[in-house]
């Protein structure tokens, strides 16, 4: 479980890094950053429970 949800933390750096480079994507930003705060949150939930 932890491995799927740092793979998804990868994924969503990359689409939020993608957002910022290529102009008129502001949206894909925040979208990106959102999904990379909750999965941190999940992760981190994740690794108390062990």
């Amino acid at each position: 479980m932890l491995r799927l949800l740092g793979l998804l933390l990868v994924v969503w750096l990359v689409v939020t890094i993608v957002g910022w480079v290529v102009e008129g994507l502001f949206w894909l930003v925040l979208v990106g950053l959102g999904l990379l705060l909750v999965t941190a949150a999940l992760g981190m939930r994740e690794r108390t429970r062990r």
